[in-house]
């Protein structure tokens, strides 16, 4: 098997919890130099690979001509300039979500990796949670007839701004809806695309926040209206999706079982059905024809990082494309600025 070189720039939650685990699980990635700089950060590097070389200086990483990806793991508003310098040295890339700031930002780096005829994606991992993964096959099968509204949401229960990147303002890229609602966005553009208008109701609401930590955006689409909600201070959260059709409905509670894994230390390769949810969250399905639970698809982090080594090593087309990435940019701009003018916006 090819062996694509691997170097991430970052290593926080985001590198440690979310992507290396999981990279680490699909053989074919071989991880050379970790760009990172705090004390704590380098020891995790050191104990996830310890043959892979620390760096402080992201041209150290640029100027290796063995290394082909290098994994952006850095707060969001940096995205866009590490990105740039990894394409511009003949490096694939795949960027943490929220892709950019901005579209701008975005159509740039799609037209520069395009020109370098380089592959370019981004971590929008959550299309392969056990729950949307589920509610996908619900609606593909067409169980619930025309679907005719969907509600989804993120909910938790921060009562307190902690301090950290996410949390300042003058960061471009940041508060919860590019944090929480990129993921949301992005299911629901993989299931229904482009709306035909959005509007937004974005919030501050807990006490000391500087970047919006709760939002309402709605996406309408001819005969589909559908509701994606975050929050900080949901206590007690009720349905994680809601999908109603001319047939019926489908409820689901709970989360994926995935990120908790990866919080206590597993790794798909080394844990017994990975991604399975307990029969305790399964969704209830309730139409004309029947009622009853569906079983939970398993969820499949592994599965981006899979595809993504085909695109490099085969030329197999990418599961996240840069422009799906930057189709979710777009709805947030359009949700700032319906939130700004207090008003629906037309998408298009």
């Amino acid at each position: 098997m090819k062996q694509v070189k691997t170097a991430f720039a970052g290593y926080g939650p985001g590198g440690s919890i979310y992507n290396s685990p999981i990279l680490s699980s699909v053989p074919g990635f071989v991880v050379t130099k970790i760009l990172t700089s705090s004390t704590s950060n380098i020891a995790l590097a050191r104990r996830d690979h310890p043959r892979a070389e620390i760096v402080d200086n992201f041209s150290e990483i640029l100027k290796d001509p063995e290394i082909n990806l290098v994994i952006l793991v850095l707060p969001n508003h940096l995205h866009y300039s590490f990105a740039k310098q990894a394409l511009e040295a003949g490096k694939h890339v795949l960027v943490e979500k929220p892709f950019t700031s901005n579209v701008k930002e975005a159509n740039e780096l799609i037209n520069l990796a395009h020109q370098k005829k380089l592959i370019l994606s981004v971590h929008h991992n959550r299309r392969w949670d056990s729950d949307f993964q589920t509610v996908k096959k619900v609606v593909e099968t067409g169980l619930l007839g025309k679907v005719v509204e969907y509600e989804a949401h993120f909910d938790r229960f921060r009562n307190e701004v902690k301090p950290g990147w996410k949390e300042k303002k003058e960061n471009p890229g940041s508060g919860i809806l590019y944090d929480l609602g990129s993921h949301l966005i992005d299911q629901a553009l993989t299931l229904f695309g482009l709306p035909k208008e959005v509007f937004a109701d974005i919030r501050m609401q807990r006490d000391g926040a500087m970047v919006p930590d709760a939002f309402e955006l709605l996406l309408f689409y001819p005969n589909l209206k559908v509701t994606l909600k975050a929050g900080q201070l949901i206590k007690e959260k009720g349905p994680t999706f809601q999908v109603f059709g001319t047939r019926g409905s489908f409820v689901k509670y709970g989360a994926d079982v995935q990120e908790e894994a990866l919080k206590a230390g597993k790794k798909p390769s080394d844990t017994v059905a990975w991604g399975t949810e307990p029969k305790e969250i399964w969704g209830k399905l309730n139409t004309l024809e029947e009622e009853r639970l569906v079983d939970s698809e398993p969820g499949n982090y592994p599965f981006i990082f899979q595809n993504l080594l085909k695109a490099i090593t085969e030329g197999a087309a990418l599961a996240v494309t840069p422009q799906q990435a930057r189709d979710v940019i777009r709805i947030i701009e359009a949700a700032h600025k319906s939130q700004d003018e207090r008003c629906v916006v037309t998408f298009g």
